[in-house]
């Protein structure tokens, strides 16, 4: 066995010094390979379960994650009725036709300063040669809200 592979070190943001995936990406894929077994491979859905699920993952975040999470599903499912809630790499994401639109990723997950509310090719936010796909949240006020609502709908339409 090479020398590099026995002494990697790992520092606290838990990033390995030898090339290849941090502890927490890492973790992120066993996540994503445990949902796509738990959904049968994309064959048919398990609706209320599914959503249940992502529930669950939500009450688990720590705040100000987790009122950010609950705010963005509350947005999302009432805005967006069409997209299905799932479970994507852990995370809370929703997609139509087993496309993932959009996502939350807690700014916990990766000890990140914030929060990202990202959004995939199939959200239809496209707007002349350039625009954002993902953005940074830390709250979640009436001006936000007023803004995601906006982008929710325009990415389904």
């Amino acid at each position: 066995m090479n020398d590099a592979r026995k002494t990697s070190t790992k520092s606290k943001a838990g990033k390995s010094d030898s090339e290849g995936f941090t502890d927490v990406e890492r973790a992120a894929i066993k996540e994503r390979a445990a949902e796509l077994r738990a959904a049968g491979r994309g064959r048919g859905s398990k609706g209320a379960a599914v959503e249940a699920a992502v529930l669950a993952k939500i009450a688990e975040m720590p705040q100000p994650d987790r009122g950010l999470a609950e705010r963005l599903h509350a947005i999302i499912t009432t805005e967006a009725p069409a997209l299905s809630p799932k479970l994507w790499y852990g995370m809370p994401a929703y997609a139509r036709d087993g496309q993932v639109v959009c996502f939350f990723q807690a700014a916990d997950k990766f000890a990140s300063r914030y929060a990202t509310l990202g959004f995939n090719d199939p959200a239809q936010l496209d707007d002349g040669a350039m625009w954002p796909t993902a953005y940074a949240l830390t709250g979640l006020g009436e001006a936000e809200e007023v803004t995601i609502r906006a982008l929710i709908k325009k990415s389904v339409s």
